[in-house]
């Protein structure tokens, strides 16, 4: 298993430690940010919201699915082997959530618990799924799977497919459109992905038609 991983994608061995803990430490700060950030658009009235934000209605899209996966994928498969995956993808999830909850707590006055410890359980099993996206920018099949399994889901929080073909949301479309960028392969790899997330998205339609 150990030979089929490092063919699949070898690690960047040549970052020094002090890099590695600047790049931890920038994530760990943006997702904090982040969190706040997504509070202050949930406190505050749409209308009062900048016209961009309300045109890709960005209040409700932080607390769907796509983002976190693209948030997700981004640091995972940017980051120097899967560990590092690991680590920079939990420390953005705990910090973002953090942020949100010190935010409900010290300026709006509230703070809702069983919502708090379920992103806490999800930040905590974050890393497995990170470990496994580092290796979609990998060789071969394996990593095509996992390229499709990500552009999959995320095309099917962009688009309605088992009952016509409707665009949900804007900003989901813009969300799956960068995923598919950033996992771009060779031209014959990168076409049997877009072909393999179709099916993808098709059957995480079918069994979870109201999840994300």
């Amino acid at each position: 298993m150990k030979m089929f991983l490092q063919n699949l994608r070898q690690a960047d061995t040549g970052v020094s430690v002090r890099a590695k803990v600047w790049v931890s430490a920038a994530i760990a700060v943006s997702g904090m940010l982040i969190g706040v950030f997504q509070k202050w658009l949930d406190g505050s009235a749409f209308n009062e919201l900048p016209l961009i934000f309300q045109q890709l209605d960005l209040t409700n899209y932080f607390g769907r699915l796509a983002v976190w996966i693209l948030i997700g994928t981004l640091i995972s498969i940017y980051a120097g082997s899967p560990l590092r995956a690991s680590v920079n993808t939990f420390l953005f999830f705990i910090c973002m959530v953090t942020g949100y909850y010190v935010y409900c707590r010290f300026v709006l006055g509230f703070l809702p618990k069983s919502y708090m410890l379920l992103w806490i359980v999800l930040s905590f099993l974050s890393p497995l799924p990170a470990y496994i996206c580092w290796y979609a920018k990998g060789r071969g099949m394996a990593a095509v799977l996992i390229s499709s399994v990500i552009s999959g889901v995320l095309f099917s929080q962009a688009f309605l497919i088992t009952q016509g073909f409707y665009i949900t949301h804007l900003a989901e479309v813009i969300t799956w459109g960068i995923a598919f960028l950033v996992l771009r392969r060779k031209p014959k790899e990168w076409a049997l992905v877009f072909g393999l997330s179709i099916v993808v998205a098709v059957i995480y339609q079918l069994v979870f038609p109201y999840w994300g």
